[in-house]
């Protein structure tokens, strides 16, 4: 009984600290614009399919592709044997599935245990890749500090939960065959991996074996739960949300640049001044042929994230720090310093701190700060737009979108831009091209030929 009331503590304990979380990073979320993203339903859950469960882009790099579909599968199923676990805890029961399952609960466990030496294994070849082999993307400096130990951190922690889910099955099926006490009430038999560690656990004692038995289960268990609350502090939120990032998914064309309709009608007026509004007269509707209306804006583009939409702060929660992004950026591979994967590291940074702020005073305070703070202006003027970096994200994520709306408010409100695009600005104002060629001139060419 006793045991029974500590795992219901600690369970109700990490479910309420979880939930917690998980209110606070849906509220940051939402502190961006909103922006709708219902329509075509269908689509949108071929998207979930695809993209979340299948890893459809990962499969770019079939082998890699694998490995990671292994670990997340494992991650998935594996943890169904939770649900035992948990109501094994909760009832003070053993085994609580396997009467009523019979022998299709052998099978399911043996799945398991293939899952999680899956896991274990791949787990570790992934920790070589990041430490031993230090492939390019891995040893970038965006990486630097909390980002490069977090990785380690998961991996090895899956490590620790699939050798304690294997070690419980092996001590667990040894107490079955002594019949001791509740152990014999339901025999499983062996199962596929875990019997080959029966020699190294079948010369305890029952009382060792027990305390073997009992301390894997509660450091499993306990270890989920504590997983469980580490990931909204961990890139790995992202085993969460992408789900939901996909679902959302941009379904435009990866190429379309979203313009902004003050701006586009603002153009029209000065090339087709007829179409203009009379002095005084509601802008809110366009005339036939601007752009659609726009809810009414304070500021172009963004400076800070409360000026990105909601779909872009859920990116920045979502991103992996995978660096597929940045491996693919040519700027970054010209030696520039713009990296795509640290634009949304340091997006979301900034919104961690925003929400501390709330946390703190209740509502935003004004700190001083802005997006600027984190990422420079070097960083947004590197961009090429060529889009190589959402082709190549997993799960669809646009730094592209934060970076051209982040322009924009330098351009457009701090009228800051090299001298070269000043000079571009001024002729597509005056010429209506980007030449310093009057419209008048501009088919004098034709005579000359």
């Amino acid at each position: 009984m006793v045991q029974q009331i500590v795992f219901i503590l600690i369970a109700a304990t990490a479910i309420w600290l979880f939930t917690r979380n998980a209110i606070r990073i849906r509220r940051n979320i939402l502190l961006g614009k909103d922006e709708a993203y219902n329509d075509q339903p269908g689509l949108r859950w071929k998207n979930v399919l695809l993209l979340a469960f299948g890893q459809k882009k990962m499969f770019r790099n079939p082998l890699v592709a694998l490995m990671h579909f292994v670990i997340y599968a494992g991650f998935i199923i594996i943890n169904l044997e939770v649900l035992e676990i948990g109501l094994d805890g909760i009832f003070g029961t053993h085994r609580l599935f396997a009467g009523p399952l019979g022998a299709l609960y052998g099978w399911l466990i043996n799945a398991f245990e293939l899952l999680a030496v899956g896991v274990l294994t791949f787990c570790i070849v992934f920790l070589c890749r990041r430490n031993i082999l230090k492939l390019r993307r891995f040893i970038s400096h965006d990486l630097d500090g909390w980002p490069r130990s977090d990785a380690n951190y998961i991996l090895v922690t899956e490590i620790l939960l699939m050798t304690l889910f294997l070690t419980m099955n092996a001590s667990d099926t040894l107490l079955q065959a002594r019949g001791y006490g509740h152990y014999g009430e339901h025999l499983t038999g062996d199962f596929v991996f875990s019997r080959l560690l029966h020699p190294l656990l079948s010369g305890l004692s029952t009382g060792a074996l027990i305390s073997v038995e009992r301390t894997c289960w509660w450091l499993h268990i306990v270890g989920i739960l504590a997983f469980l609350n580490y990931l909204p502090y961990s890139k790995h939120l992202h085993i969460l949300l992408a789900f939901p990032n996909a679902y959302y998914s941009r379904l435009a064309p990866e190429g379309k640049l979203k313009n902004m309709p003050a701006v586009q009608n603002e153009v029209l007026y000065a090339m087709e001044p007829d179409k203009a509004p009379a002095a005084g007269t509601d802008t809110a509707s366009p005339p036939p042929g601007a752009a659609s209306a726009a809810p009414p804006t304070d500021r172009f583009g963004a400076k800070d994230v409360f000026d990105l939409s909601w779909r872009n702060l859920l990116d920045a929660y979502s991103c992996t720090e995978c660096g597929r992004c940045t491996a693919a950026c040519p700027a970054n591979l010209t030696g520039k310093v713009l990296s795509p994967r640290k634009i949304m590291m340091s997006t979301r940074d900034r919104l961690e701190e925003v929400g501390r702020n709330i946390n703190v005073n209740g509502a935003f305070k004004d700190d001083g700060k802005n997006l600027l703070s984190y990422i420079s202006v070097e960083e947004l003027r590197a961009c090429t737009t060529c889009n190589a970096c959402v082709e190549e994200c997993p799960v669809s994520i646009s730094p592209l979108e934060i970076i051209v709306e982040m322009r924009r408010a330098l351009i457009m409100e701090d009228s800051n831009a090299p001298q070269e695009w000043n000079a571009l600005f001024g002729n597509v104002e005056n010429n209506f091209a980007p030449w310093k060629f009057s419209p008048d001139d501009r088919d004098k060419w034709t005579a000359e030929a």
